[in-house]
């Protein structure tokens, strides 16, 4: 064959730049391109803030707002965070039966300004009262069902037309009736109302005990001195109610954390082994596992109780805790056990095993790193149920007793008054809400984001 020969004009150098291939998306890794995903997630990226938040709440707050949450503030009883915090200074409470009457008119009034010291009401003599006069408070206005409301007391003389409340007084409004009673003590008219509105009072010397102010001297009958903050409110008991939440989250988001935690850990190890085994091991793990699914949680919770030594009125955080762990791991292990079925029979995982590797570097160092993402999207699952548990638990007085504060506790505690005074109630269950949707949320962004399929869709 004869030889060709080429001159070199017959070739051109070739420009790499031409020629250079350009990617498509950088080279990440898989835990760089699920923290991407995740980002994208503005649902998911919101609720890691909103995590972020709550953990703040729980480990800053109480740093930053030292109040205790046992200590009540008598002169703020149940008031809502928007409550009038002007007091006027009083002078110190002196016994009344009526003898100083120095408000004109007729029927019922009050013989001086009322206020949260005392509501005196005074009125005229009626002639058919012959049993005297029975006297109710309500907050309510008496409608034609004559539902007077609280009975506060009665005067059995037709001649003591006058009567002192001082029960649990409140800056609020209250209907006062004053109804007739016969010679019998049977209500024999139609009771006469008035609308009493009730301001803050507090003596000097009660602000200078309460750190209000320095000196008593400095104050005169009539001045006007705020109260102490409480920016969420009191409760019935006159406590902070940030407080309480700021020390209740500790105890709930504790249960919800280190719980989840535990019986997670415990789930993977069962499931990580039952899935490794293969074959009769793992159909008798797995049937002890339903055996656990099947045990009645409540039962336990009350078993652990009495082993525990505590009684009715103590809180139950250990037993709580025992029970969630000893019988909340079945359902990690199952799904721990699936993903080790199938990545056992992978090609690395049989090269590793003619390299001579171990059960325990398998399982360690391959199998359960792979299924990291599984676990994670378990963990934040399990935490707001968690969260749900405790706060149910301690709702019906089988888990955090007072005057341990937890929100499943100061929901027990609201929902008695959450008529009168919703934000008992309010404050708390809202805390539970945000906190257990915010880890769902977060939990269907990680599902999401450490799936490794959705990394060819983009």
């Amino acid at each position: 064959m004869a030889e060709q020969s080429f001159s070199a004009d017959a070739f051109e150098p070739l420009h790499v730049e031409q020629h250079k291939q350009v990617l498509s998306r950088p080279s990440l890794s898989y835990w760089e391109d699920a923290w991407i995903r995740l980002k994208n997630n503005r649902r998911a990226l919101i609720s890691l803030y909103i995590v972020i938040a709550l953990l703040a709440f729980t480990l800053i707050g109480p740093l930053v707002w030292q109040i205790d949450p046992s200590v009540q503030d008598l002169d703020q009883v149940s008031q809502p965070p928007w409550a009038d915090r002007r007091a006027t200074v009083v002078e110190p409470y002196t016994p009344w039966r009526g003898e100083t009457l120095d408000s004109p008119g007729s029927g019922l009034r009050t013989a001086q300004p009322a206020n949260t010291q005392a509501v005196r009401l005074i009125w005229d003599v009626d002639a058919t009262a012959e049993g005297g006069y029975r006297i109710y408070r309500n907050i309510f206005p008496i409608g034609p069902e004559k539902a007077y409301g609280l009975p506060l007391g009665e005067q059995f003389s037709p001649d003591e037309t006058w009567f002192e409340d001082r029960l649990d007084l409140k800056a609020r409004g209250y209907y006062y009736t004053v109804v007739p009673l016969d010679a019998r003590y049977q209500e024999s008219g139609e009771g006469e109302t008035l609308y009493v509105e009730v301001h803050n009072a507090i003596t000097a010397q009660g602000a200078v005990k309460r750190g209000l102010i320095e000196d008593a001297a400095a104050v005169r009958e009539g001045d006007a001195i705020k109260l102490a903050l409480h920016p969420l409110g009191t409760d019935y008991l006159g406590r902070d109610l940030l407080s309480r939440l700021m020390h209740g989250a500790r105890v709930s988001l504790f249960i919800g954390i280190v719980a989840p935690f535990l019986y997670v850990l415990l789930g993977v190890g069962y499931g990580a082994t039952a899935g490794f085994l293969g074959s009769r091991a793992d159909a008798v793990m797995m049937r002890f596992a339903d055996f656990v699914v099947a045990l009645p949680f409540l039962l336990f919770m009350i078993l652990f109780k009495i082993m525990f030594g505590i009684g009715p009125g103590e809180s139950g955080i250990m037993p709580m805790l025992i029970a969630m762990v000893i019988l909340s791991w079945p359902a990690t292990s199952r799904l721990v056990r699936g993903q080790i079925l199938q990545i056992r029979e992978e090609g690395y995982i049989g090269a590793s095993r003619l390299l001579g590797a171990k059960t325990n570097y398998l399982v360690l160092r391959h199998m359960i790193p792979n299924t990291m993402g599984v676990i994670l999207v378990t963990l934040t699952f399990a935490v707001p149920s968690a969260i749900f548990t405790e706060a149910f638990l301690s709702f019906i007085g089988m888990g955090v007793a007072p005057p341990t504060p937890s929100w499943g506790s100061m929901c027990n505690e609201g929902i008695k008054t959450m008529l009168s005074t919703p934000h008992e109630l309010i404050f708390p269950a809202l805390f539970i809400s945000i906190t257990v949707l915010a880890f769902n949320l977060l939990g269907d962004g990680l599902r999401d984001a450490l799936d490794a399929r959705m990394r060819s869709r983009e």
